[in-house]
């Protein structure tokens, strides 16, 4: 990870850094969801519940078409960045796909912790969905 890391300019890779902590410390106080997968998938640094498959899978990067802009991607064909738009309509989002972040901005940690809180346990709460209308 540290080549994939380096690989960034200096600003954005200090902000990706930041953003990589956030989903680690949140996997950590987030229960069922145990270690996190740290590997490369398209090119990106993403992060898998293998080991528990409570989550969908998340992704981050720089956006290429804009140098100072960089992303959290979150599995298109779930209804999660939905559920952020309408829980943080205040955040920059790009279809189904992706939270865009600038670096010239601060984190928004609070918001981006629950979202990714939420991606974490994405097949937990449809497990329990599911069980519940089952019944």
């Amino acid at each position: 990870m540290a080549a994939a890391f380096s690989s960034y300019p200096k600003r954005l890779r200090e902000k990706l850094l930041v953003l990589r902590r956030l989903i680690l410390d949140t996997a950590k106080r987030t229960a069922g969801v145990g270690e996190l997968e740290e590997t490369l998938k398209w090119g990106q640094v993403s992060y898998l519940t293998s080991e528990s498959k409570s989550g969908s899978t998340i992704r981050i990067d720089q956006v290429k078409a804009e140098p100072d802009r960089y992303a959290i991607y979150f599995h298109c064909q779930t209804n999660l960045v939905d559920t952020f738009r309408e829980l943080y309509p205040e955040l920059t989002y790009v279809g189904n796909r992706c939270i865009l972040l600038d670096a010239a901005d601060e984190l928004p940690k609070d918001e981006l912790r629950h979202c990714v809180g939420l991606a974490l346990t994405y097949h937990l709460n449809r497990r329990k969905t599911t069980s519940r209308s089952s019944r």
